[in-house]
């Protein structure tokens, strides 16, 4: 009972924490050309039509991963929303999305963090509809299956610096894949997609290496909140642990 308590308050902590930055965005509504905003659309379909078939594949064989389900995607929505002003048309923030991956695998973050995203889009002015396809593919896809590999490549040495580094890693990664997004739509004038692509990695630098190890200690101090929760309550640990 205590662990849940300290579980919930954590959860609560974090969320007071969100008001002042709620105008915060990813890559905006209008900022993507049409071409590449249908282009990362069409990208990342295929991996959220997928990620859907595993989330009701997974909760029919174990029903009580819904809520753990809706507990990840509430961490991805309120630390997505935490921003730190960066690059012209973007924001840096962290992602959330390392637990998801780390808990559940990185194909059902893709609709968790599409859920969090057209949310934020609709009802907190983050992002948009038109940048929806490109968030989704850095936030959501990119950066939970980094998180994804990183864990399962260290969960046997320390499991504690596995989640860590899955967390940092996939926020890092997903900061270079908005970098490449950036910089194919706004190549440099002189330099091109090269320069423009260096500009943006690093500028998002500054902001993005301190949150992302940010969120690796606060993941680490939720999966551990989570996992002792499930070993009380008798509930079978994830699979990927």
């Amino acid at each position: 009972m205590k662990k849940r308590i300290y579980l919930i308050t954590s959860l609560i902590s974090v969320m007071l924490l969100s008001p002042n930055y709620v105008f915060g965005m990813h890559i905006m509504e209008g900022f993507l050309p049409l071409p590449w905003a249908i282009f990362w659309f069409a990208l990342s379909l295929p991996f959220v039509i997928v990620g859907g078939r595993t989330i009701s594949k997974t909760f029919k064989n174990n029903p009580n991963q819904k809520l753990l389900f809706a507990l990840v995607t509430a961490f991805v929505f309120i630390l997505s929303a935490l921003k730190m002003p960066s690059v012209t048309g973007s924001t840096s923030h962290p992602t959330g999305t390392g637990l998801g991956a780390i808990m559940f695998g990185p194909l059902p973050m893709a609709v968790s963090g599409l859920i969090v995203l057209l949310f934020q889009a609709l009802l907190l002015a983050h992002g948009g509809i038109t940048t929806l396809g490109a968030n989704v593919f850095s936030m959501a896809i990119a950066g939970p299956f980094v998180s994804y590999f990183v864990f399962k490549v260290l969960k046997n040495k320390n499991k504690k610096v596995a989640v860590f580094l899955a967390a940092a890693s996939g926020d890092l990664f997903t900061y270079i894949i908005t970098s490449v997004q950036l910089a194919l739509a706004h190549p440099d004038a002189v330099g091109g997609v090269m320069i423009s692509l260096t500009k943006f990695l690093s500028i998002f630098a500054i902001t993005q290496i301190p949150l992302a190890i940010a969120e690796g200690i606060l993941t680490v101090i939720i999966y551990d909140l989570i996992v002792s929760y499930q070993k009380e309550g008798g509930y079978e640990l994830e699979k990927n642990n």
